[in-house]
């Protein structure tokens, strides 16, 4: 409703304006096809549109539209029609002063949503950008309410030379009831594009506590190789009207290094070490070593191997390859594989392969026109096996 409600409302539009509309984006359908090891076979059909209507009123007013019709032709599973963001935008409505009117994705490092409402940003505060916003509160899966409400601020800015600073303020409201409230900050410094230091802290009022934190180092000295050390601290954040709200809960760490080369010729491989760490269980070291190439003529694709030793006996290991080939200008067609083994060592020795192959092809009639086809076989020693594929036409606008 809302795009047609936008198209008719261009119609209408003064002509003189209309002519300096501009309209583009994406339309893809798509078909799948599920057969389960249950042998039962669904069939979602899925028509997704992106909409992009430029300068309606001839000063920078824009309308942004993405969303999605779904159904199943065999009534076998929910496939839900989702409108993800419909609103329209302009900067300068006012002198220094841009606003978007809608639903949109609303993000900061206090929160993030996804909001029926008006968002609007001021940039003449010297190195600072302020950012207030609120609305209704979207919730996909659980039915959306009039009474659930977000509203939030973020001061951001730009200063010296490559330091980048946000403090941000959440808050949602269930049924008229406070559920969340949660501040945020956010720091990042970039040397040169040499050195990169970054943190983000998300701190939960209601529960007086910490609730994530991401920082870490990147390091790029020379351009063949790139060092990134990272740090990831996450302690759930439930409603506080949710049961779950009053039991305990346990955090999460994760310290993490990769190092990554760059050969040329688009190929990259990389080494990459993480050290997970529970409170109710065993920490665990991951490692995962790859090689990918990107596509700088005919040829790309990837191989990779991970392996995650667990103290408490659960050991996992696994591959995943793919290669693909561009043949001319109308047709790349691919192959791929993922191999994973859960090696459990409790009373007895058990190990659980889980697999799945697959090809792909994308069959390119013209720059704004592409179909995409894949099949998938999976497999697993507990689920038997099962195929599902896809065929996704393409058309830019």
């Amino acid at each position: 409703m809302v795009l047609f409600g936008a198209v008719g409302l261009l119609a209408l539009w003064p002509a003189d304006r209309a002519l300096a509309v501009s309209v583009s984006g994406q339309s893809s359908t798509m078909l799948e096809w599920n057969n389960d090891a249950e042998e039962d076979t669904a069939v979602p059909v899925y028509e997704y549109l992106r909409l992009n209507v430029s300068d309606i009123d001839g000063s920078g007013l824009n309308f942004r539209f993405y969303g999605r019709l779904a159904d199943d032709l065999a009534n076998e599973v929910d496939a839900d029609s989702r409108l993800y963001f419909a609103y329209l935008e302009k900067k300068n409505a006012l002198p220094h002063l841009d606003f978007k009117l809608g639903r949109q994705f609303i993000t900061t490092t206090g929160g993030a949503s996804i909001m029926d409402g008006l968002s609007l940003q001021y940039r003449d505060l010297g190195p600072f950008t302020l950012t207030a916003f609120g609305g209704g509160d979207i919730g996909y899966y659980k039915g959306y309410d009039v009474k659930d409400l977000i509203d939030g601020i973020r001061l951001s800015g730009h200063f010296l030379d490559g330091l980048d600073a946000s403090v941000s303020y959440l808050q949602k409201w269930e049924e008229s009831e406070l559920t969340h409230e949660l501040f945020g900050l956010d720091l990042g410094y970039d040397y040169r594009d040499r050195l990169g230091l970054y943190g983000e802290w998300q701190f939960n009022y209601l529960a007086n506590s910490l609730s994530y934190f991401n920082g870490g180092i990147n390091l790029h000295w020379q351009p063949k190789w790139s060092l990134r050390l990272d740090y990831l601290y996450s302690l759930p954040v439930f409603s506080s009207t949710s049961i779950y709200s009053v039991f305990a809960v346990s955090e999460y760490q994760e310290a993490s290094a990769e190092f990554s080369y760059n050969h040329g010729e688009g190929v990259r491989s990389f080494c990459r070490y993480a050290r997970e760490m529970y409170e109710e269980v065993a920490d665990a070291n991951v490692v995962e070593i790859g090689v990918e190439k990107i596509r700088t003529d005919r040829f790309s694709g990837y191989l990779s191997g991970v392996w995650r030793d667990d103290p408490d006996g659960q050991d996992l290991y696994g591959v995943k390859v793919r290669s693909a080939f561009r043949f001319n200008s109308l047709l790349q067609a691919g192959i791929g594989a993922e191999i994973d083994v859960l090696d459990r060592r409790l009373e007895v020795e058990d190990e659980t392969t889980s697999s799945r192959i697959w090809a792909d092809a994308t069959a390119y009639f013209s720059r704004k026109v592409n179909v995409e086809a894949k099949i998938e076989r999976g497999e697993s020693d507990l689920w038997d096996y099962f195929f599902r594929g896809r065929v996704r036409l393409n058309i830019l606008f």
